[in-house]
């Protein structure tokens, strides 16, 4: 079964055509709904409905999509406050030294000294920098910032990272 990664949580129909006002949850959405992009839109019963970007609009921080497949509120209504996605297969491609959070969580964290300081859990998005909840052995969660000074290397394909362990982190 193909994997999907959310691009966007549907709000709400716009006017009576059949639009729905999309609240963006990527780093591309003029990529993500664009004219011809295809997307998998998601209800409450999970299953994926193939859908193609008539046109799509900014606005108030939302996007407002009109899909080619459906003409009127009625046939959208069922997708209020489901997900839109994207194939797994169709991400777009990152520059060097970027990474989805996708291939972040559960990857394993050392120091450069060798030690192992747990599992990456989660991400957290603060501000003005990512930051990373490892999970010890021990159960004890420690927050690792994403800045240069910290994350030495990743390498999504061993599932490991490498960090250096600034003063005050531990």
């Amino acid at each position: 079964m193909a994997e999907f990664m959310n691009v966007g949580k549907i709000v709400n129909t716009h006017g009576i055509r059949g639009e729905l006002k999309i609240m963006p949850l990527t780093d591309f959405p003029e990529v993500r709904f664009a004219k011809n992009a295809e997307l998998f839109l998601f209800t409450s019963d999970d299953r994926p409905v193939p859908v193609t970007v008539e046109s799509a609009r900014l606005h108030k921080n939302m996007y407002i999509v009109r899909l080619k497949e459906y003409g009127n509120i009625n046939e959208v209504e069922k997708f209020k406050g489901g997900m839109a996605k994207v194939s797994k297969e169709n991400l777009a491609d990152l520059e060097e030294g970027e990474y989805y959070f996708h291939q972040i969580v559960g990857c394993s964290v050392i120091t450069e000294e060798g030690e192992t300081l747990g599992t990456i859990t989660e991400i957290l998005t603060p501000g003005a920098n990512d930051v990373w909840v490892v999970k010890t052995p021990g159960g004890k969660e420690v927050l690792i910032p994403v800045i240069d000074d910290v994350v030495l290397d990743v390498d999504v394909e061993q599932k490991q990272v490498k960090i250096h362990l600034m003063e005050g982190l531990l």
